[in-house]
């Protein structure tokens, strides 16, 4: 059918131009990475094949405690992030007074410079002359100042909870959207059979706007894997490495000892974790969705 071929071919010369941006802003850098993670590439002139040398190098090392600790460090920070912006979403759509005014409350962490906000976070944190550690010792609760980012422990959660107050008002945003996008005919009706705002809220309200849940968790999820900037400016990765995350230890590869075929492999270690979580993940939601639906 000649109509078919052209109409296919005039298809494809619209899609070239996409095409060609896909394969230099992706493509090529992706490609360029794995060769390079073949090699010992570092600030010398001369760079030779060293095969599979760096990914043992990575896997020799306490890389396995590190990724550990950024599935950890990621899965909380989504999960505070989903729970608490969702949450916010379903009280900024309530019949409230002032409902606006809540609104805008809650972009200033998203409106704020990413590292403006950082740095107002780690003022915070500051055990000297910080807000949280003053506030402790006023009322009591400390019996000195307390340094959170001086500790393992305290330094990871400031880290999250960093992230959380960052990323928080996007999901907020986004299922607030996502809520006013449910039918109102479906409330009513439930509301005219005498269904409480509870059984609504569970039966009806959380069941549609579960795609959209889906779609702002894996965002949410491969931002947050990537963060760089929140745990770099609170702690560069310390104390004694409690906070470096697979990013941070790329980065302190490639960039800090300049030893760019062993940052490499890990930056395609990173890729090939997220492309197989997300496939995993669609698969388990895929199947979740279809148990609701059914």
């Amino acid at each position: 059918m000649p109509g078919h071929k052209s109409a296919v071919l005039f298809a494809w010369i619209l899609l070239i131009p996409a095409l060609l941006y896909v394969a230099a802003i992706v493509a090529y850098p992706l490609v360029d990475t794995f060769h390079l993670s073949f090699t010992d590439a570092s600030l010398r002139k001369t760079t030779n094949w060293v095969g599979w040398k760096n990914y043992q190098k990575i896997f020799d090392t306490e890389f396995a405690e590190i990724i550990g600790r950024t599935f950890v460090w990621t899965f909380l920070s989504v999960s505070l992030k989903m729970i608490i912006g969702t949450g916010g979403a379903v009280l900024l759509n309530a019949a409230l007074p002032g409902r606006a005014v809540f609104r805008i409350l809650t972009m200033p962490p998203w409106i704020v410079p990413m590292a403006i906000g950082i740095f107002m976070w780690g003022w915070m944190y500051n055990g000297q002359f910080g807000m949280i550690s003053g506030l402790l010792q006023r009322f009591g609760l400390s019996d000195g100042p307390v340094a959170f980012l001086a500790y393992g422990s305290t330094a990871f959660w400031a880290t999250i909870i960093t992230d959380v107050w960052i990323g928080v008002p996007m999901v907020t945003m986004y299922m607030l959207a996502a809520i006013q996008s449910v039918p109102v005919d479906l409330h009513e009706a439930a509301w005219t059979d005498g269904a409480s705002r509870f059984y609504r809220l569970r039966r009806i309200t959380l069941p549609m706007i579960f795609p959209a849940a889906i779609t702002m968790s894996m965002i949410s999820l491969i931002s947050t894997f990537n963060s760089f900037d929140i745990i770099w400016i609170l702690t560069q990765g310390g104390p004694s490495g409690s906070t470096t995350t697979m990013i941070i230890d790329t980065y302190s590869t490639a960039i800090g000892s300049k030893k760019f075929g062993e940052g490499a492999a890990r930056a395609v270690v990173i890729c090939l974790f997220l492309s197989a979580f997300a496939i995993l993940y669609f698969q388990a939601v895929t199947k979740l969705s279809r148990r609701m639906t059914t």
